[in-house]
């Protein structure tokens, strides 16, 4: 089941450290099986508020999305984003391809009704 690292960015510089950031990312991904599916895309607000951007990253499983997170070649460039960019990150696991939300409701419905 894939996994997905997300990123709110609240304000994204274009400061050097962020410029080496980018191109150095890629490469921690890379033995993870991590891609790119969002980032540096307009965010269109349809409800709320949405200061920044996001950043998605999908993984083939939560194992590896959080190994990624922890590995020392990311932690050692996640200071060059940090320092700039004010932000939240988080690490949640994907739903499976059969997933409906029709059992998810059910489920509420049996919790709710004790």
């Amino acid at each position: 089941m894939p996994a997905f690292a997300l990123a709110h960015l609240y304000d994204t510089p274009a400061h050097e450290d962020i410029l080496t950031y980018i191109e150095r990312i890629q490469a921690t991904l890379d033995p993870f099986g991590g891609r790119f599916r969002v980032h540096g895309a307009e965010v269109e607000v349809r409800e709320g508020d949405w200061p920044g951007t996001v950043v998605v990253i999908e993984f083939p499983d939560l194992d590896r999305a959080r190994a990624w997170y922890d590995s020392p070649a990311y932690q050692e460039i996640l200071p060059l984003r940090t320092r700039h960019i004010p932000g939240t990150a988080l690490i949640v696991d994907g739903v499976a391809d059969d997933y409906d939300p029709r059992r998810t409701a059910a489920r509420l419905r049996a919790r709710a009704a004790g």
